[in-house]
């Protein structure tokens, strides 16, 4: 028989493991002053051409010193942040993070578990972190919930099984099953994932039907009575009512009391998008407005949004935890558990959600809840709202700014209004307004229409946000939009194009 020749077997780990440790000790020492200094830093800077040039390179074929990987990573990457780390980042709902948050997916990464399935200690962890956001919302201890990767994936696992649960062989035949189609109900500032969760249901955009809001941007309840009635008359299902406790343009909590009656009066699912405003809870002050949540048949919120944890870790809740699992589970071989060994582990989290492959999610909330316990969490939130309400009182006493909706929460909507421009020419300055706050480094909001009016939207669910970041924002904000004044007056800028 002749000889096989044998090729040396190669392996991914370090032939020096003393040169990646001391890279992993600069790491850790940049990091951490990169941390204690990111308030000395511009909230965001643009990525220059060059830098993005960088990014259309092949893939290498032959390694890379470390040193020199990570000193590109210095010099491309952590200079371009999209900001949401700084004291004046306001963008959209993104929260800070915290060191101790990027050390415990450090050490996760480490582990690199496969946290889904096994006897070992991820599980036991994520497990302990459920039963802890249990406690938060004070959803009873047989109840039950998965980790997810935030709100998206969290309001979609709600409305599967709530649909699942309305048509008892949906896991099967989908929504054919039903006798007619299904509809779900929600207001019109409702969070666009909800329409997208609705697409992958089965029930399709259409039969999500988007009650209009009040003048505080609540839901109607009268005219949603009338569109459940008119839907049964016409032979359509409901199955489930979405309610918001903080609406992501405005920060609007539905009424959620009348929500839970008439899903109870109507025998069908109650589910409250939570993203953010749902851990309000844990502040004295929303407790009564946001009880109905306890008796909400689910609820969906972001850890990495309020609780200030470092991306991306989300949460779903249910009371019934058997519909929970029923919408979900299934029994194959590859899966089963065994008496003893590795497969004796607790049941697989693939029976309670979409993935059998997920990373060790939770140890960074277990690591930060220890870390900085539940009081301080609610004192956090508080403080936030307190910013926020006092970010809008400031907004009212300037004569050139105009404050847009109802502060409610953590949300502030405002805009420049010199007086003298109709809305059309107020959209498009605000909009440049926006774009040089930006530029500039005064700050980071976002942007919203509301009722076609261009909004400069904060939405403040920053750790690290100080009263004189927002003083220095609305000083910004005035200056930029004086500026821009004087632009048009001299007939540097002017209003004729439309906003896009």
């Amino acid at each position: 028989m002749e000889k096989i020749n044998k090729i040396p077997e190669i392996g991914l780990d370090p032939d020096n493991w003393n040169e990646v440790r001391a890279l992993g000790h600069q790491i850790i020492d940049d990091m951490m002053d990169y941390l204690q200094t990111i308030g000395d830093k511009k909230p965001w800077t643009p990525i220059p051409q060059q830098v993005k040039d960088e990014f259309k390179k092949p893939i290498p074929h032959q390694p890379a010193a470390i040193a020199d990987i990570y000193q590109e990573f210095k010099q491309n990457i952590l200079p371009y942040p999209a900001g949401n780390i700084h004291p004046k980042y306001f963008s959209w709902v993104q929260g800070t993070g915290t060191p101790m948050g990027a050390l415990a997916d450090l050490l996760a990464s480490v582990m690199n578990n496969n946290a889904t399935i096994g006897d070992q200690s991820a599980l036991y962890v994520d497990r302990q972190v459920i039963n802890w956001c249990k406690e938060l919302m004070n959803y009873p201890a047989d109840g039950s919930g998965i980790l997810v990767s935030g709100g998206s994936i969290a309001n979609i696992t709600g409305l599967i099984v709530a649909r699942n649960t309305i048509i008892s062989n949906a896991k099967n035949a989908g929504v054919y099953a039903a006798e007619g189609k299904l509809t779900a109900y929600c207001s019109s500032e409702t969070h666009n994932c909800l329409g997208k969760a609705a697409e992958v249901i089965g029930i399709g955009n259409e039969q999500l039907r988007k009650i209009p809001v009040t003048d505080n941007y609540e839901i109607d309840i009268e005219a949603l009575k009338e569109k459940i009635k008119e839907d049964k008359a016409n032979g359509f299902i409901p199955f489930c009512i979405i309610g918001n406790a903080g609406t992501v343009n405005t920060g609007a909590i539905d009424p959620l009391d009348e929500l839970l009656k008439i899903a109870k009066d109507e025998k069908i699912w109650l589910h409250i998008d939570g993203a953010f405003g749902a851990l309000a809870k844990l502040v004295p002050a929303y407790q009564i407005k946001l009880k109905a949540i306890e008796e909400a048949d689910s609820v969906a919120f972001d850890l990495h949004k309020w609780m200030y944890m470092p991306y991306e870790v989300g949460c779903v809740l249910f009371k019934n935890a058997t519909a929970h699992r029923a919408a979900f589970a299934t029994a194959v071989s590859y899966l089963t558990a065994h008496e003893r060994g590795l497969a004796a582990g607790p049941e697989t989290i693939s029976n309670y959600g979409m993935e059998l492959s997920r990373g060790f999610k939770a140890l960074k909330v277990w690591m930060s809840l220890k870390e900085h316990g539940l009081d301080t969490y609610s004192a956090m939130i508080a403080q936030n709202i307190d910013q926020s309400f006092y970010l809008g009182e400031q907004i009212q006493t300037k004569h050139s700014l105009e404050l847009m909706a109802p502060v409610t929460m953590n949300i502030i909507c405002y805009r420049y209004n010199p007086g003298g421009l109709d809305d059309e020419q107020l959209n498009i300055l605000n909009k440049e307004l926006l774009m040089r706050m930006h530029e500039t480094g005064v700050a980071l909001p976002s942007s919203t229409l509301l009722e076609g009016k261009y909004a400069i939207r904060v939405a403040n669910v920053n750790q690290r946000t100080r009263r004189h970041h927002l003083d220095e924002m609305i000083a910004g904000t005035i200056e930029i939009g004086d500026a821009l004044m004087k632009e048009y007056e001299a007939k540097l800028f002017n209003f004729d194009f439309l906003i896009k």
